[in-house]
């Protein structure tokens, strides 16, 4: 009875010490113009990875932004970083990143992180 009680203990101090995170990582085309790009032929360069994040908390799942808002907020900040405004350049493998982390359901922390390359055509 007292070696149960010990592991009880045990499990309960090591469930409450652990990470209570989760991560995810989509890859996926979030380009959607008209504009086609192909690159098979070996006429670009990457210059620049580039990322922007976005980050929100919940207490008691009340407050923070919604989930697209975040993704719209680090697309943007990402889009300041790679700087597309001089020469013929584009963002390639956009790949979007989620951890939600905290003690649900009494404080969530949401972070969503956007990376991406940046190539400069040459010809």
């Amino acid at each position: 009875m007292k070696k149960i009680g010990i592991y009880a203990i045990l499990l309960s101090l090591a469930t409450f010490f652990s990470s209570c995170g989760i991560g995810t990582a989509i890859v996926s085309n979030h380009n959607q113009n008209a504009t086609e790009v192909h690159l098979s032929a070996n006429n670009f360069k990457v210059v620049d990875q580039v990322s922007g994040s976005s980050e929100t908390s919940y207490v008691l799942g009340i407050g923070g932004t919604k989930q697209r808002q975040l993704y719209e907020n680090a697309y943007s900040v990402m889009m300041k970083k790679a700087n597309l405004l001089n020469g013929s350049k584009a963002i390639i493998n956009v790949m979007t990143e989620e951890h939600v982390g905290g003690f649900a359901p009494f404080f969530v922390k949401r972070t969503i992180t956007v990376s991406a390359q940046v190539i400069e055509f040459t010809r």
